[in-house]
């Protein structure tokens, strides 16, 4: 490999939200990964840097014309840049459109398990939660589409949010999957509001497929929040993009990020932005590789030491859904006694909705050496955790 994705680097004391742990632990949680960016990004940044000036910034038309021609190269879907709209991060986007596209008091529907921070952008604005819970068998996640439809239909429902691909189970839905959604939300008047922060995270030889992409009721009744931060390591750069299709959708969404002021790039943020999608790609195939082997060797270190567990299969993310439910029944307990006893900081999968109870999340973009750490704590923590299994 032409760059060292096995490079240790000591994150302690750079104020860093993941790294904020005591001594000897070890934070395998957020979704943040542990490698440097890219070095043309660094490179581009450095330039920045060294101009010695930060005042107010602009977004230009650069910053829209790469994330169209990276969509068209990458993803095989053709962006308008008239359809874009800069924001400080999804998170920030989501928030906003929830404010501005709903009513207080209506529903937004969800698919828990998923992205715990959907509540808190539903819940902190005055909307219900209806969640059309994902169906576990015991293997793989599939979706109710009875019970889907049943709460679409709902006069009180008004969005859904998507999670495309979907965090935390990893899965990237299908076409046929998504124009059955599609279909279902334009049925019922419900926009659907596309998360698909992770998109560029999937496993060599597979692909993500955007919503707006399926059709043209997906097209129209549809907004979707992209961003190079979870592909690139740049979330503390806080940059990404809105594209909205519809003229109407877009006027009232550009309105609503404006008047909550999360429209204003910083002075790295657009910066790292072209630098990603203009010289970054060898870097980012590279970083899938990489993450498709720490994938394989979690998947088999689990299931030939730790057999209690199961690893549900992905094909995007860097994160790991585990399947707890044979030897606990919370993962709270589970997650915090682990932590206690080896230092091994994991995210509960309580977080992600009530149907996660017993499962935990871990994030494994790190140096092969600290994944391997990671999972001898895991391994010990479950032993000690089940002293008689």
């Amino acid at each position: 490999m032409k760059y060292n994705f096995s490079l240790l680097t000591n994150r302690t004391s750079t104020n860093s939200l993941k790294w904020d742990v005591k001594e000897n632990e070890l934070p395998m949680w957020v979704a943040d990964m542990d490698f440097k960016t890219a070095p043309e990004i660094i490179e581009a940044i450095n330039n920045r840097v060294s101009h010695g000036i930060f005042g107010y910034n602009i977004i230009p038309d650069e910053f829209f014309n790469v994330i169209s021609q990276w969509w068209d190269k990458r993803h095989h879907f053709q962006i308008n840049t008239e359809w874009m709209m800069f924001c400080t991060g999804v998170v920030p986007a989501i928030s906003s459109i929830v404010r501005k596209m709903t009513t207080v008091g209506e529903n937004i529907l969800i698919q828990s398990p998923v992205y715990n921070i959907f509540y808190n952008s539903i819940l902190n604005n005055g909307r219900h939660v209806l969640s059309s819970d994902l169906i576990y068998d015991g293997k793989e996640y599939t979706i109710d589409f009875d019970d889907l439809e049943e709460k679409l239909s709902m006069p009180q429902t008004t969005m859904m949010i998507l999670c495309n691909p979907h965090n935390p189970i990893g899965k990237i839905w299908d076409r046929a999957i998504l124009e059955r959604i599609g279909e279902l939300c334009y049925k019922h008047n419900v926009i659907v509001l596309s998360d698909e922060i992770h998109c560029d995270i999937v496993m060599p030889d597979h692909e993500y497929i955007p919503f707006a992409s399926i059709s043209e009721k997906c097209l129209m009744n549809s907004i979707t929040c992209i961003a190079p931060t979870k592909a690139f390591n740049l979330a503390g750069l806080q940059t990404a993009c809105i594209v909205v299709p519809n003229d109407k959708l877009r006027y009232k969404v550009n309105r609503g990020i404006n008047t909550d002021e999360v429209a204003e790039p910083n002075s790295f943020s657009t910066t790292a932005t072209i630098a990603a999608f203009t010289k970054g790609e060898a870097w980012l195939d590279e970083l899938r590789e990489y993450i498709e082997e720490n994938k394989n060797i979690s998947y088999k270190y689990i299931s030939d030491r730790i057999p209690a567990l199961y690893v549900v299969p992905s094909h995007a993310t860097y994160l790991l859904w585990i399947d707890c439910s044979k030897i606990c029944s919370s993962s709270v307990e589970l997650t915090n006694f682990i932590r206690e006893k080896t230092g091994l900081y994991m995210s509960d999968g309580e977080e992600y909705g009530s149907n996660g109870t017993t499962f935990i999340r871990m994030n494994i973009a790190c140096p092969r050496e600290r994944l391997l750490d990671g999972l001898k704590r895991l391994e010990k923590g479950i032993s000690l955790y089940t002293p008689n299994l």
